[in-house]
């Protein structure tokens, strides 16, 4: 079992690991699309250009399978951000499973480790390490692992989406926003609301975690079984998690600009 140190803070538990590989992530997309845009000409593009073009052109694809050319325009930086971002998630903690394992534990060390909602919770933390402890196998720390196989890093990135489609939509037209949650039928409005307050946050966010958390809980077991055991399992499930990765980012930026044109388009 793998635990990560944590903090309280106004009443709220903040993920440490988390918190850092979410700033590494930023800085890898930052200095990514830097690094492919810098000194870029307007004749044929070549190389990193060329790649960052071809990027581009993918997330505006994706974009225009939804909008008119002239409004998925507006959405294609967010998009890039947002695939960027997510597919770098999902890949680090595949390309690298980097965990700690400590024999001893400080007394400081231990109550960050066994942080949590409840006393209880906390409590049966803090009876796991105790027992990883005294077995001589040593309590695993998980420093490097992908953002989005915690919960709470794709519950806010599905948030914010959500909120944006919701901001535009009553940018372009309250008066037709608000239509829709005035107009239909009784039983039309709360499958309206249900889908838009209930299945769509969970649902959206749900499907990026469960994808990328089972692959590298698989990914730490393989590990744990040894190279002899493990090698051939342990390579076909890497190539295997390098696609599902890819596949849950372009998904996620999928039904981002999905929910983006149901609130945009002229005929919503």
């Amino acid at each position: 079992m793998h635990f990560s140190p944590r903090f309280e803070w106004a009443g709220m538990v903040f993920d440490i690991s988390t918190m850092i590989m979410m700033v590494i992530t930023a800085l890898i997309v930052f200095f990514l699309v830097f690094g492919l845009t810098r000194n870029m000409t307007t004749g044929v593009p070549k190389g990193k250009q060329n790649f960052m073009e071809w990027v581009i052109d993918f997330v505006r694809g994706i974009a225009g399978n939804f909008m008119d050319a002239k409004t998925a325009k507006k959405f294609v930086a967010f998009g890039l951000t947002l695939f960027l971002y997510i597919f770098i998630s999902n890949q680090l903690g595949v390309l690298l499973n980097f965990n700690v394992s400590y024999h001893e534990v400080s007394p400081g060390f231990m109550e960050m480790l066994t942080k949590s909602g409840t006393p209880e919770a906390a409590l049966q933390k803090e009876e796991l390490i105790k027992e990883e402890l005294s077995s001589g196998h040593g309590v695993t720390v998980a420093w490097w692992k992908s953002p989005t196989a915690a919960p709470s890093v794709t519950f806010a990135l599905a948030l914010m989406v959500l909120i944006y489609a919701h901001y535009l939509g009553i940018k372009k037209s309250p008066k037709k926003y608000f239509k829709h949650y005035v107009e239909p039928h009784p039983l039309i409005l709360i499958l309206h609301l249900m889908e838009e307050f209930i299945i769509k946050p969970l649902t959206l966010p749900l499907r990026l975690f469960g994808n990328i958390f089972a692959g590298e809980v698989l990914i730490s077991v393989l590990l744990s079984a040894g190279v002899l055991v493990a090698t051939l399992p342990l390579m076909a499930w890497l190539g295997y998690s390098l696609f599902v990765g890819s596949i849950q980012a372009f998904i996620f930026t999928t039904l981002t600009m999905v929910y983006i044109s149901q609130k945009v388009n002229e005929d919503h």
